[in-house]
């Protein structure tokens, strides 16, 4: 992943709402939610939600489905691994320590 692509995910992702909204898709797993489940979990209005997963889709960190009448979103995992593998690619190769274990 490119040092622009990491930092305009990351741009979007400091946003409140929109962090709210990605971190409630994670936690759902590979189903996603649907739209209107995130907009009763936030209580805004759907415009308002509608320009928050916009600006997630537009960086690759969501997908939007549409099941029947149900439009649903979705994390895009692989996209949120290749942010983290970007972040710690290079950890510590100046120096001789390894990556701290959690």
């Amino acid at each position: 992943m490119q040092l622009e692509m990491v930092a305009k995910a990351l741009k979007e992702l400091g946003h409140p709402t929109r962090l709210f909204i990605f971190k409630h898709l994670v936690k759902a797993g590979s189903q996603g939610l649907p739209v209107g489940e995130l907009q009763k979990q936030l209580e805004i209005p759907g415009s308002t939600l509608s320009h928050h997963i916009s600006a997630l889709v537009s960086v690759g960190l969501l997908q939007q489905n549409r099941e029947s009448r149900t439009l649903m979103c979705v994390a895009q995992y692989d996209v949120l691994a290749s942010i983290i593998e970007y972040l710690q690619d290079e950890c510590c190769i100046n120096g001789s320590e390894t990556i701290p274990e959690k």
